[in-house]
């Protein structure tokens, strides 16, 4: 019986102990519920899709509208190209006999004339011609007086007819090696003085070989130097083009290859000033260039001032004859977005205006053909565009 209060004194003390630890657990969970109810309130909200734009009447006064229309246009094709010599107006002048060069008479982007001498070149080859030559003179001389006389004689019944023929063969031969000689010191380019003289039988000084042009003209490379040994027909010596005209070689890439035809206008800008030059698509390659997988384009192009100069880069615009049909988009109205792919600002019917991603196709002059995405009548923004994307991405 004395051990009762004892026992419900300990009951007691139990069941103030629990409510002690119920308590300090609710009041826990009261304050991590709290806790975890403000870290919610501050954390950033994820971010939305972009929506449409809607501007003010005050805003839309700085945006511009354009209607998309099917259009019919002349593609025009930008590239780059090399300049280089007309080859049906460049000569490259080859020895005409062998020896070493002993004198340069002109320099690199000379003008000279057709006949005008480029270099002196000292060749044993004019001493054998010359003499080759007047051997030739000596026997058709007295071969022909010996036919002339046979040919009287048998007037005279003084010679046998067969003498006479013979004679008059052996002078004909004669003859025909004299004309062949002299085509020798023609092709030697001797001079019509010295010549003459050989003909009058006068003694002639130690001639030096004259390299000569070809054409009339600008000498635009030097190949030889003095001393040097030339091979006659083998050794180039120099170049004479006419640079009034120029090809340009551009570059044209597999995707335009179809729009570029012969007589295509062509303009090229080298980069020096404001001036261009006009020219013409004169030939299309018929091969591909294994290591840059591009078409050589010619274009030939009128060089007043001869101021493009062979291996000077330049920029190339074609403009294609034939008419393509297609929807333009002023570039202006062509942005990127986060993945660099090009989108348009279009108008919706509800005033608002939206991003539709649209595939480029060439670009001619300062528009894109729009290959995918749009239609003709739709609506979209071309001036303002970037404006609108700034506004957007707030």
């Amino acid at each position: 019986m004395q051990n009762r209060p004892l026992e419900a004194l300990s009951q007691r003390r139990q069941r103030t102990e629990f409510r002690l630890r119920l308590a300090a657990v609710l009041i826990a969970a009261a304050w991590m519920t709290g806790c975890s109810g403000k870290a919610e309130e501050t954390r950033p909200a994820a971010p939305a899709d972009l929506g449409n734009v809607r501007l003010s009447d005050a805003q839309r006064g700085h945006i511009q509208i354009h209607e998309v229309q099917n259009t019919v246009f002349h593609r025009i094709i930008e590239t780059t190209g090399v300049v280089d010599f007309d080859n049906d107006q460049a000569t490259s002048v080859l020895a005409p006999f062998s020896g070493p060069v002993s004198r340069l008479l002109v320099s690199l982007g000379q003008r000279v004339k057709k006949g005008d001498a480029l270099a002196a070149v000292d060749s044993p080859d004019f001493a054998a011609a010359i003499s080759a030559y007047q051997k030739a003179l000596a026997t058709a001389r007295t071969n022909r007086q010996l036919a002339d006389l046979d040919q009287d004689l048998l007037a005279h019944n003084g010679v046998a007819q067969r003498e006479a023929a013979q004679a008059e063969t052996d002078a004909a031969n004669a003859e025909a090696d004299r004309d062949a000689a002299l085509q020798e010191l023609v092709s030697l380019q001797l001079p019509a003085e010295t010549i003459k003289e050989i003909q009058l039988g006068r003694k002639v000084a130690r001639v030096e070989g004259m390299i000569r042009a070809p054409v009339a003209g600008t000498v635009v490379e030097r190949l030889v130097t003095p001393g040097q040994l030339l091979q006659a027909g083998a050794t180039s010596c120099f170049t004479v083009a006419d640079l009034s005209r120029v090809w340009v070689m551009a570059q044209i890439f597999g995707a335009d290859l179809a729009a570029v035809s012969v007589g295509d206008a062509a303009e090229v800008n080298s980069g020096i000033g404001s001036k261009s030059f006009s020219g013409k698509v004169d030939n299309i390659a018929a091969l591909v260039d294994p290591d840059t997988r591009a078409v050589a384009v010619r274009v030939v192009v009128d060089n007043p001032g001869d101021l493009l100069k062979k291996q000077m880069y330049v920029r190339v615009r074609l403009e294609a004859r034939q008419e393509s049909r297609g929807l333009l988009v002023p570039a202006s109205a062509i942005l990127r977005d986060d993945e660099n792919l090009p989108f348009v600002y279009q108008l919706q019917a509800d005033g608002s205006l939206a991003r539709r991603h649209v595939t480029l196709g060439s670009r001619t002059g300062d528009a894109y053909d729009i290959a995918e995405g749009l239609s003709a009548a739709d609506k979209i923004v071309v001036d303002g565009a970037l404006f609108l994307q700034f506004m957007q991405n707030q």
